[in-house]
This record gives structure tokens, C-alpha cells and sequence, in this order.
């Protein structure tokens, strides 16, 4: 797919700073453009590769002033990082799509599924009795529905997902590979031989609308009542969620987070890789949570943005973070102290 600087930054809304008429094919990253590449600079730490990169375009904010030539093409724009989504959106709509169209015969459904018109079915898929597969949803192959699941208008689902049995998924959803939605929660009662016994886990997984799951990422279904996503969360790959928690909506997961049982996660909330959340817990609307924080209480304030391990007040934990490494010194110089305080101590 290609367009010239103008017309994207047409597109865009933006201003075109150099050769409008220069055509562009791919999006790339700055320090890899190359000819017929658009790149984008957001982030301050990338500015020199501005000065060097091979991209014939650059996105750049309206009010970036360079301190050397720019070799590509600038087109202006509000907010880069919104420039390119829409630009990377618009590139995905022509990226190679799954292939499959109908229901392949290499695909087992069972007679008491209800498939609707317009769906999708790759070979070695399977869609067990009661299970609902609503209008125009794609299961690319080797995808398991179970018992009385549901799958949602337009969703979209890759190889190897496990959806069990009566979860739900809503519409527009996205499942990657290998993705489990609906796997018993890990609930086990300690006896007094030392062995445990195992509670049934009798509820579901519901997956509201336009969410997004990665790859590996597993739900756990409630022990009773749901396991709750609402509307356009998006998580990242290798997420485990555990039973009974309910992520509020437009919260962002990214990888290798692991929520315990029964955790309510506000809207909004943003979460980085490997950060632990005790269960029990309620993190509040629009809180951020910096990666590899442990998060072991609730957290009540909206908007707090939280780090380290255990979790605290983000600018605390930067003060904090910045006396670590002096502790030898301090303990060095407390001892000095402390000798010539007490010389008559061995």
C-alpha cells in the first residue's frame, strides 16, 4: 500500500514540512527507515536518530524545533503518538488476514451448536454442543469452543485458543494464540493429612465487548458467579488472571502481570510488565502501576501512580530508589560514628 507525504499528512491533519510528493509504503521504526519507510519521533531520548534516519517521513509534534538539518520529509502533527495509531490502523485494514471463509470440513460441530450466518471455521476447530457462534466471528483452526460458550459478533479468534465451557465472549473481541479463557480457578481447602482437596469451580469467564487478549494469557473462571472483563480492556501475552477477579474497563495489561483471586482492578488502570497483585484487593480508577511493582493492599486513591516491591506512592518510591545505593556508605559511615561515639566498645 503507498501514499505520498501529503497524503497521509492529509490524513492526518497535520503539515507538511519538505517534499509532499515523496511516497511512502511502510510504517518503520526510527532507527531502522530506510526508502519509502515513515517513521515517527515522540520519545526525547530518539532525537538523534531524527538527524540520521533513511525514512523519506517523519512524524513529528507541531512544536518540535530540530537542532540540525532533517534528511525525511516532517509532517507536523498534534499528538505523534495518536498519529501514528491511526496511521498503523489504517496499514493493518490491508495487512494479510486470515483466509479461511465458511466452515472448513476438516472442522467438527457439533449438531447442537448454533452457528450463525457469516462465521468463520478453520480445519481441526472445535464447537461442542449448546456452544454460539454469533454473525461474522472468525475461529482460524485448531480453535476448542466448549459446552454452552459464546462467541460474539465479529470476534476473532487465532490458533489454539481455549474458550471452556458456558464463558462468553463478547463482540469484537480479539483472542491471540494459544490464549485459555474459562480454566478452573486454583482453588484447593487444606485437609489435616497435609493433602488438599480441590473446589469445584462452578462459574464462568465473561468477556465484555472489544477486548483484547495476547497470546498465552489465561482467565481463570470463578469458583461462583464470573470472572469479569469489561468492555475494550486490552492484556497483554502471558498474563494470568485468577478467579473471580473483575478488570473495570479500558484498562491496558502488559505482559508477565499476575492478578490473584477476587482483586478488583478499576477503569482506565494502567499496568506494567511483571507486576504481582495480592488477592483480595481494589485498585481504584485510573491508577498506574509501574512494572515489577508488588501490589499487597488496596489502593483507594483515583489516579495514584504506584512502584516498587512493596508497592508505594510512585514519587516515594523514586526517593527511595535513590538511597539504595547508598545504604553501604551510610552503614560505613554510621559505624565510624558509632566508634567514635563509644571508643571503648571492641
Amino acid at each position: 500500500m503507498q501514499f505520498t507525504a501529503g497524503q497521509i499528512a492529509q490524513f492526518l491533519g497535520g503539515i507538511v514540512e519538505g517534499d509532499p510528493n515523496v511516497e511512502i509504503n511502510r510504517p518503520a521504526k526510527i532507527e531502522e527507515g530506510g526508502h519509502g519507510a515513515i517513521t515517527f519521533f515522540a520519545n526525547p531520548k530518539y532525537e538523534p536518530y531524527v538527524y540520521t534516519t533513511n525514512a523519506s517521513a517523519i512524524l513529528v509534534g507541531r512544536d518540535f524545533v530540530p537542532d540540525k538539518p532533517v534528511p525525511a520529509t516532517m509532517i507536523r502533527v498534534d499528538n505523534v503518538y495518536a498519529a501514528i495509531a491511526a496511521l498503523l490502523e489504517e496499514y493493518g485494514k490491508h495487512a494479510p488476514k486470515p483466509e479461511n471463509e465458511g466452515i472448513s470440513s476438516l472442522a467438527f460441530i457439533h449438531p447442537g451448536a448454533l452457528i450463525e450466518e457469516g462465521v468463520s471455521i478453520g480445519p481441526f476447530s472445535v464447537v461442542e454442543k449448546g456452544a454460539r457462534i454469533a454473525r461474522g466471528a472468525r475461529l482460524v483452526s485448531q480453535v476448542y469452543i466448549g459446552p454452552d460458550a459464546e462467541v460474539g459478533e465479529e470476534t476473532l479468534i487465532y490458533p489454539g485458543v481455549k474458550v471452556y465451557h458456558q464463558c462468553r465472549i463478547g463482540r469484537r473481541c480479539v483472542l491471540h494464540a494459544n490464549a485459555v479463557v474459562g480454566s478452573d480457578g486454583f482453588g484447593f481447602s487444606p485437609k489435616e493429612d497435609g493433602s488438599y482437596q480441590k473446589i469445584a469451580q462452578i462459574g464462568n469467564v465473561v468477556l465484555e465487548d472489544d477486548v483484547e487478549i495476547g497470546a498465552n494469557t489465561v482467565i481463570d473462571r470463578a469458583t461462583m458467579g464470573s470472572t469479569l472483563i469489561r468492555k475494550g480492556v486490552k492484556i497483554d501475552n502471558l498474563v494470568q488472571v485468577a478467579h473471580n477477579v473483575e478488570i473495570g474497563a479500558h484498562t491496558a495489561i502488559a505482559a508477565q502481570v499476575g492478578i490473584a483471586g477476587s482483586t478488583r482492578i478499576g477503569e482506565q488502570v494502567q499496568i506494567g510488565g511483571q507486576a504481582g497483585f495480592a488477592g483480595h484487593i481494589r485498585i481504584a480508577d485510573r491508577v498506574k502501576v509501574q512494572g515489577q511493582s508488588g501490589v499487597l493492599g488496596s489502593v483507594e486513591k483515583d489516579g495514584m501512580i504506584i512502584g516498587g516491591a512493596p508497592a508505594m506512592g510512585y514519587r516515594e518510591f523514586l526517593k527511595a530508589s535513590a538511597l539504595f545505593k547508598l545504604l553501604p556508605e551510610m552503614e560505613k559511615r554510621l559505624r565510624m560514628l558509632e566508634a567514635k561515639s563509644n571508643p571503648e566498645k571492641p
